[in-house]
């Protein structure tokens, strides 16, 4: 409830971003749907791997329960985080500038030329989203 009402920019993450990243953007309306119009931006694919996305214990305990589904977690929105792509050759510098600053991060997935993202379960198989980020209206 505090990180939806007083989020917490994650401005110490800036210089290892700026340093590292090809392309960054917040995440507020929903990873998925934010995810695609980064990669809609840079003319790129992805491929996320949904066991590798990082849950708050309380979100991890109602996807367990039932009570919410996976895709109300990837598109429901106020995540305030970053989301951004960072070359294979420059991730241990990145995440080891990361860590100096105090900031948690995590490889969910990888960049391909093409169009779009693929959402991949821990089995491998496709998750399809019906919808991908919050609307405004």
């Amino acid at each position: 409830i505090a990180r939806y009402r007083i989020p917490q920019p994650r401005s110490a993450l800036a210089k290892a971003v700026r340093d590292h990243a090809r392309a960054a953007m917040d995440v507020s309306d929903g990873l998925a749907g934010d995810l695609t119009k980064l990669l809609a931006a840079s003319g790129v694919a992805a491929s996320i791997s949904t066991a590798a996305i990082p849950l708050s214990t309380p979100a991890r305990l109602l996807l367990e329960r039932g009570t919410v589904e996976l895709e109300t977690l990837l598109s429901g929105g106020d995540d305030y985080e970053i989301l951004c792509t960072i070359p294979p050759s420059r991730l241990t510098a990145f995440t080891d500038e990361a860590q100096r600053a105090g900031v948690p991060v995590t490889a969910i997935g990888t960049i391909s030329a093409g169009a779009g993202p693929r959402f991949v379960d821990a089995q491998g198989r496709d998750l399809v989203l019906s919808r991908l980020s919050y609307s405004h209206f």
